[in-house]
């Protein structure tokens, strides 16, 4: 067993983040109500430190300063010392993050937040150097011991922000959702593209998954050409960039580059799960094989790096490995020599060991430039045998990669980062058919009834170590009510329409507001912080109002529950005035109003081949479509009546009105407009 000069409270915790830090100097405690407890107790100001363990200058910060005896005895006499796992505690970095952009006009982790012994905020940043860092404590204690007045007014004021922020009013006009402002929105967000590198005309590069599911099925719907281009540009320039692990599949958090060459290379369950869904769709609209081969390369990592034995999957994978940024993923030119041989020659050109490749210190970053078509052809080769050559060679360096440093792996489970995952893998398997996409699919919804389901119909957040010990956040109840209608729409099983059900009638009992139509992101059993948040506007992830308001209208039509569709078109109507602030923040819920702008197509299968004809339905690309079937009659009010003995019928229904039946999936989809 190791042994250690220093260890404090944080040893107790499962996070590994928070374990990451359990050995610091520092006198970290852990986010409860005993460490609030004694700073009120102490009269000592808090330090919330809060980060996550694949944050590369969290890691920075914790060497330069919280590993060094004489900041931390600083730290320890002046302030109660609280480390958070954002991931686990997304309400806390919410109300911190708020705060410190409120101060600083910017955000980001590592976040660290000075706090009265209430907890309400009074200065706070990003990363500090070790000598700047010194200075800010000196500053922040000095007027907490002599200017306590001026102290108390500055935090007042400052949590009035906070509480304020993102406050949202029910909107009593008339809901009013038009293709033209629709395209209003899309036509300003035309003039932020990249229309040479994909993605938006700046850096550092996110994929936004989201913003290109919304933009491809306006695109679609629109006919509108100039964004259908753009997003598929943005998509290959993503699949062949650095941002993409070419060799083991699966994409890193973001590029610090305008050309995806750079990544920041820690990887996220929560970005692969997205994209997953992403290509998958694009490839259902595109046939474009690339995408295909993207999602089996990524679901490839997921299952061999990022899925535990129970079906679970693991939250990240670290950006550094022995104390560096990227080393577990770079080549140097004379071990990919050495490794390929004669091979080298043409691996050379295709994954650019080249200027266009080269990194830093002499390493190089592989990333393509050519389609495999337009390559093979420049080497007199054919597709297919090149795509053999490119899988021999990566088997080769994944083979060599494996025997290097590991990057740390964050191993704890979030639902809803979870949930993600679990439609990504049902999106894939809608669209490519594969068992063994639904298998994994079907081992994580298990997964998440088993041990992520609370006694009251709840769900928890977290899950390590056969303990899951935080309560569930919004975005843990809407991503999994999404992730549990697409497993029914690739299965047809009722049971996970009737476990979506269950969970929006708990998200509504506990999470929503009545006054303003929207959902808080805690739960109203939750100990409260300094303020209640909502959660608005969409980012790397959607925000969990904009999935609400998503899952609660696939089930209002799926149930025919008017409750929910009437939350729900509250829930758009009240965003509706912000769209115009940034279109691209606003994605998800820009996506729920093509369904209302559009006509929004039940597609109802019933007979002994439904699932035959789910299968064939779901080869093509209708964005205002949901489909629900069975082999019988099952209580599903749209499927009432509709049975014929022996016989598969389609019926394409929208509006409350059904056209003909038809036993044959073309004339079926000829009726979708």
């Amino acid at each position: 067993m190791q042994e250690h000069k220093y260890t404090n409270a944080l040893k107790n915790e499962t996070s590994p983040y928070l374990l990451q830090h359990a050995h610091n100097p520092v006198d970290w405690l852990a986010w409860n109500d005993e460490s609030l407890a004694k700073a009120k107790a102490e009269q000592k100001p808090i330090l919330v430190s809060i980060g996550y363990s694949a944050c590369h200058w969290c890691h920075v910060m914790e060497h330069e300063s919280f590993e060094d005896s004489t900041v931390a005895a600083y730290m320890n006499a002046h302030f109660i010392c609280i480390k958070v796992d954002r991931e686990e505690r997304p309400d806390v970095d919410q109300v911190y993050m708020n705060a410190v952009q409120l101060m600083t006009g910017r955000g980001g982790w590592p976040l660290n937040c000075f706090a009265l012994p209430d907890g309400r905020p009074l200065y706070g940043g990003t990363y500090f150097p070790k000598d700047q860092w010194m200075d800010v404590m000196a500053k922040v204690s000095g007027i907490w011991e002599n200017d306590r007045e001026k102290a108390l007014e500055y935090a007042t004021n400052l949590t009035k922000g906070v509480s304020e922020s993102e406050l949202i009013q029910r909107n009593t006009a008339e809901a009013k959702f038009t293709k033209e402002a629709v395209s209003a929105f899309v036509e300003t967000w035309k003039t932020q593209v990249d229309n040479k590198e994909g993605g938006p005309n700046r850096a550092p590069k996110f994929p936004l998954p989201n913003n290109y599911e919304f933009l491809l099925r306006y695109a679609t719907l629109s006919q509108d050409q100039f964004m259908l281009d753009h997003v598929n540009l943005t998509l290959e320039k993503m699949a062949f960039g650095g941002i993409y692990d070419q060799v083991g599949g699966g994409f890193a958090r973001y590029s610090t580059d305008e050309l995806w060459k750079a990544p920041h290379f820690e990887k996220m369950l929560y970005d692969n799960g997205q994209l997953v869904s992403l290509y998958s769709e694009a490839y259902q609209a595109t046939k474009n094989p690339l995408y295909k081969e993207i999602v089996d390369e990524t679901l490839g990592f997921i299952e061999r790096e990022m899925t535990s034995k129970e079906g679970a999957f693991y939250s990240a994978l670290d950006a550094d490995s022995e104390g560096e940024e990227g080393k577990f993923y770079v080549w140097q030119k004379e071990e990919l020599q050495t490794l390929l041989g004669d091979d080298f020659d043409w691996v050379k050109d295709y994954y650019n060991i080249n200027a266009r490749g080269l990194w830093e210190h002499g390493n190089y970053i592989l990333l393509r430039k050519d389609g495999d078509e337009d390559f093979a052809k420049k080497q007199g080769w054919e597709v297919t045998d090149l795509k053999k050559k490119v899988a021999d060679v990566n088997a080769l360096l994944l083979k060599a990669r494996s025997k290097r440093i590991r990057p740390g792996l964050d191993d704890k489970q979030l639902t809803s980062w979870n949930a993600l995952m679990l439609k990504g893998y049902s999106d894939a398997y809608r669209v490519f058919g594969d068992k063994k996409y639904l298998n994994a699919a079907l081992n994580n919804a298990e997964f998440i009834l088993k041990k992520q389901k609370t006694k009251d119909g709840g769900l928890w957040h977290n899950h390590k170590e056969g303990r899951s010990t935080i309560n569930g956040f919004l975005e843990d109840y809407c991503f999994t009510i999404e992730a549990f209608i697409s497993l029914y729409q690739a299965t047809f099983d009722g049971k996970w329409l009737d476990e979506a059900d269950a969970l929006a009638k708990y998200a509504i009992e506990h999470f929503h507001d009545s006054e303003s139509g929207m959902f808080f992101f805690n739960s109203n059993s939750d100990p409260k912080l300094i303020a209640r948040k909502m959660e608005l506007t969409d980012n790397v992830i959607p925000s969990s109002n904009s999935s609400m308001a998503k899952g609660l209208f696939q089930l209002g039509h799926y149930l025919d529950n008017q409750e929910y569709l009437a939350i729900s078109e509250q829930m758009l109507n009240n965003v509706l005035p912000n769209i115009g602030q940034g279109a691209s923040w606003h994605s998800n819920w820009l996506e729920l109003m093509l369904n209302h702008t559009n006509s929004f197509y039940e597609v109802a299968v019933i007979g002994k081949d439904a699932d035959a004809k789910r299968a064939e339905i779901e080869q093509h690309y209708h964005p205002n479509k949901m489909l629900i079937g069975a082999a019988k009659e099952n209580g599903l009010p749209l499927l009432e009546y509709k049975a014929v003995e022996g016989e598969t019928w389609i019926y394409v229904c929208v509006d409350k009105a059904c056209q003909m039946p038809t036993d044959n999936v073309t004339e079926a989809l000829k009726q979708i407009k």
